[in-house]
């Protein structure tokens, strides 16, 4: 196929960028830079795009309502059940990785692919990538700690927890609120909480940038539309 084409189905930009990029030199095939944009390659070439290995390798994009001890990791020692296993077989058998992990007891929204540019992009602190959370106390969040955590006030290992918003869910007694992050610190939602001296008795992400459960059941998944991709991959998804 046409060095163009080969580069754009690994996701890395569309045809005619790729032309720039290959009159630029900033493709390699088999040690070689090629300047010629009407290159021929096949999949047994070793190409690279500034200085990364490439392959046409379809991107995959899934959507994932999490349940409770499902691991977010490709194969677990111990055997227990990852969010691979949910997803059953799949044509051509992509390998898939999770963006912005969930801890082992905490539900919802978890994206899956094979697409390294964007996960990077997803996972980049610069993104401030929003994420919303339903959580339910053990006792009702008191007002001091509802603006402690409301104002940013709360101190983890890693500094002050940044906090988007905070608000009490209707109907919950005080005990369920709605949390909104973008940072990725690792379990923040919960350590902030137990920070107060509250334990967390659910935990759930019902909101992964533009991305929310609607029509999306516990343990159930769907490939994400032509229109999620692209608002992932090219508009602010802050």
């Amino acid at each position: 196929m046409r060095l163009n084409k080969f580069i754009a189905l690994s996701g890395i930009c569309s045809r005619r960028k790729a032309d720039e990029h290959i009159k630029n030199g900033e493709v390699i095939v088999n040690g070689e830079v090629i300047y010629e944009m009407g290159h021929k390659v096949s999949r047994k070439d070793k190409v690279k795009f500034k200085g990364k290995l490439v392959s046409p390798e379809k991107k995959v994009y899934i959507l994932l309502n999490k349940p409770k001890d499902a691991i977010c990791t490709t194969k677990d020692p111990r055997g227990r059940r990852t969010v691979l296993d949910l997803l059953g077989y799949l044509p051509g058998k992509p390998r898939l990785y999770p963006v912005g992990r969930l801890d082992r007891n905490t539900t919802g929204l978890l994206l899956l692919t094979n697409d390294g540019e964007l996960a990077q992009r997803l996972a980049h602190p610069s993104n401030e990538v929003r994420k919303l959370y339903s959580v339910e106390l053990d006792r009702q969040l008191t007002p001091k700690d509802f603006e402690k955590i409301k104002s940013s006030s709360v101190e983890l290992e890693e500094g002050t927890v940044p906090v988007d918003d905070l608000n009490y869910i209707n109907g919950t007694g005080k005990k369920g609120v709605g949390i909104q992050i973008h940072i990725g610190w690792n379990r923040v939602v919960r350590r902030t909480f137990e920070s107060l001296g509250y334990k967390i008795k659910k935990l759930d992400r019902v909101l992964y940038a533009h991305l929310t459960k609607k029509d999306l059941p516990r343990s159930k998944w769907r490939f994400l539309k032509d229109k999620e991709v692209i608002t992932l991959k090219y508009m602010n998804i802050k």
